[in-house]
C-alpha cells in the first residue's frame, strides 16, 4: 500500500494547515498538497497527504474516512497514480473560414 492519500469532499475554507493537523494525529505527515483552482485561486475541494509509512496511512484512512472536517464528511483513501491524458486536447482550435457563398455547407 502507498503512503500517499487522496482527501476529498473538503470545505473550501479548509487550509493545508487544517489537513496537516487532522492527519498528524495519526502519524507523521511528510507532505500536504491542497489543490487550488488556477483561475479563481480558491481550493478545489480535494488534496493529497503523504504519510511517512503505509501503516500510518492505513491508520489515517480508518480514523478519518467519513469523519467531519469543516462541516463536511471527508473521503480518505489511497491515492491512485495519475492517468496520462491523450494529447492534443485543450488547445486553441483553428477553424477554416470560407467565403459567403459556402455559408450553408456547415
Amino acid at each position: 500500500m502507498s503512503s500517499k492519500l487522496f482527501v476529498g469532499n473538503l470545505s473550501f475554507d479548509t487550509t493545508e494547515n487544517d489537513l496537516q493537523d487532522a492527519f498528524a494525529a495519526h502519524g507523521t505527515v511528510t507532505e500536504t498538497n491542497l489543490l487550488m483552482d488556477r483561475e479563481t485561486g480558491r481550493p478545489r475541494g480535494f488534496g493529497f497527504i503523504t504519510m511517512s509509512s503505509a501503516e500510518e496511512a492505513q491508520k489515517a484512512i480508518e480514523a478519518l474516512n467519513g469523519s467531519q472536517l469543516g462541516g463536511r464528511a471527508l473521503t480518505v483513501n489511497v491515492a491512485k497514480p495519475r492517468e496520462e491524458r491523450a494529447g492534443g486536447g485543450g488547445g486553441r482550435r483553428e477553424f477554416r473560414v470560407r467565403g459567403n457563398g459556402d455559408r450553408n455547407r456547415y
